[in-house]
């Protein structure tokens, strides 16, 4: 089985089952991508019912060390995007795993 699924399959997942060209069904994925990468930055969080939630958090900067050669270094700040599953979401899972 598959782990990547990546956008040429989401593309082609449209086309099969909507039935969209395929440039309609690559620009509607583009778009509905951008749109979530765009709220999230500008609202810092996006909930999408029965999914599950994204946000950002901001991380401080931090002394890291490379275990193979135990070289201490400064691992700067930076921000990072969490994600936050629904209960739906959390139900289904264990549905189609328990069932």
């Amino acid at each position: 089985m598959r782990i990547n699924l990546t956008k040429k399959d989401l593309v082609n997942l449209v086309y099969m089952q909507l039935g969209f060209s395929k440039q309609i069904s690559e620009n509607l994925i583009e778009d509905f991508l951008e749109t979530i990468v765009t709220n999230i930055i500008s609202e810092k969080k996006l909930k999408l019912s029965k999914f599950g939630t994204f946000s950002i958090r901001q991380k401080k900067s931090r002394i890291g060390r490379n275990p193979k050669t135990k070289e201490s270094k400064v691992i700067s700040s930076r921000k990072v995007v969490l994600f936050k599953p629904s209960k739906e979401f959390k139900e289904l899972i264990n549905i189609r795993e328990n069932g």
